[in-house]
């Protein structure tokens, strides 16, 4: 501000100057009028300069030039600087904000006071089946018509809805929830809760099975004990009851030891894969449980199964033991079971072209219906109950075969043809197999 009043009084000193020189006294006032115009014209012409500037919106540099426009000019620029660094900034961070919204694995929609969609992220699209551009300032009423979102969105709170990819093949559920913030705008929360939904009705059927399962054998246990309690027996009869009630208990004790194998399973850390078990060791297991299960299942039939192992290969299998053995049991006694006497069952090693090494088993029994293939491995999913209790099935042998196969990296492959038989095979990944022997193994067939 001081280099403004000295550069004005320096005018109306060198206006005097001038005016004395050239007329004294008179020449001096008109010096000085002189001056403070020329002073005046020239501050305007500056302050112009700098107007201009503003005018084109600031965008090319500011006038150069002292005093008091160009400090004005300076200033400006600077702080038009530190507000475009605080522009930059900002939307720096919203994009990286936005960013993040958008890995989320919620939908994300942020709607007006109208209800009107002002953004959403992929996930949200996905859930509801929006187009981001598309429906963008689209009423979320128009495109979520569903009774529950419309008493959600009226009401407030939270709400389960069928998402837009719901199908027979894939459900989907999703929890809805609305929270308010701004002035009337609303935040819209959406989680796909499918399988949540999924686990909990298996815990409810699981829970409803067990106890299914249990209660039979135990109201049959109770209703002969009362009878051999109440009533004079003969000796023949007698030993019938009890051997009734042995079966019963047998299958309750079945039961038992399933659900604690699976539990067990489930429960355990992942099996080593420095742990081997001989492929023959297995099948030699396998061989003579099939037998004793055949021979007492067809005892008093006549005919026995025809039961055919082939030669187990040379090989070792990294995993728990105990585990790969029950896996390959189950799939054995089930064939035994379900086959008639009289049936055929095959269990062969197959050697894979890509270095993979298959166990099968093969039978002649009733089959199974395309529709049921996959759900075979649910607990307690049976095809034909009755045939089961028969049996002494448990209904979790097909379970324990799946979460034995998924720990071990193996994969369970299933054919079946309603009338004619089954397949039921384990494919062992190439990591999980070594010879155990150093002479070269044959080829397997």
């Amino acid at each position: 501000m001081w280099l403004r009043f000295s550069s004005f009084f320096l005018f109306l000193l060198g206006g005097a100057g001038a005016g004395w020189f050239v007329a004294r006294w008179p020449g001096t006032s008109a010096g000085l009028l002189l001056a403070a115009l020329a002073w005046w014209l020239l501050d305007v012409l500056r302050a112009m300069r700098v107007l201009r500037w503003l005018r084109d919106g600031q965008t090319g540099e500011p006038p150069r030039m002292r005093g008091m426009w160009g400090e004005f000019s300076d200033r400006l620029r600077r702080q038009q600087r530190h507000h475009s660094q605080r522009v930059q900034d900002s939307d720096r961070r919203l994009a990286q904000f936005l960013q993040a919204i958008q890995a989320s694995s919620n939908g994300v929609v942020l709607l007006d006071a109208e209800g009107r969609i002002e953004w959403c992220n992929q996930m949200a699209a996905m859930h509801f089946g929006f187009d981001e551009e598309r429906d963008r300032r689209q009423l979320i009423g128009n495109l979520v018509r569903d009774p529950e979102f419309t008493a959600c969105y009226a009401q407030g709170g939270a709400a389960t809805l069928t998402g837009r990819g719901d199908s027979a093949g894939r459900p989907m559920r999703l929890a809805v929830r609305l929270h308010e913030y701004g002035e009337g705008k609303r935040l819209m929360l959406s989680n796909d809760v499918t399988a949540l939904e999924q686990a909990e009705a298996m815990r409810r059927d699981f829970v409803a099975n067990v106890s299914h399962e249990i209660r039979t054998p135990l109201t049959v246990l109770t209703g002969f004990v009362e009878t051999l309690q109440s009533l004079p027996l003969e000796e023949a009869e007698r030993a019938r009851y009890l051997e009734l009630m042995s079966q019963q208990a047998a299958r309750m004790q079945s039961l038992v030891h399933d659900l604690l194998t699976l539990s067990r399973i489930e429960g355990s850390p992942p099996p080593r894969k420095d742990e081997w078990t001989s492929a023959q060791e297995l099948a030699a297991l396998c061989a003579q449980e099939a037998g004793a299960l055949s021979s007492l299942l067809t005892a008093g039939q006549g005919a026995a199964h025809q039961l055919r192992f082939d030669p187990a290969p040379d090989m070792a299998v990294a995993g728990s033991r105990s585990e790969l053995q029950s896996a390959m049991s189950n799939l054995v006694s089930n064939a035994v079971r379900y086959t008639p006497a009289g049936g055929s069952i095959h269990v062969a090693w197959q050697g894979l072209p890509d270095g993979q090494l298959e166990f099968s088993v093969t039978d002649t029994g009733p089959g199974v219906a395309p529709e049921h293939l996959p759900r075979l491995t649910e607990r307690f999913y049976r095809v034909d109950r009755s045939r089961s209790r028969e049996t002494g099935g448990t209904g979790l042998g097909l379970a324990i075969v799946k979460h034995v196969v998924q720990r071990h990296a193996a994969e369970l492959r299933v054919q079946s043809t309603l009338g004619r038989g089954s397949r039921f095979a384990i494919v062992f990944p190439k990591q999980r197999l070594r010879r155990t022997s150093s002479e070269p193994a044959p080829a397997l067939q």
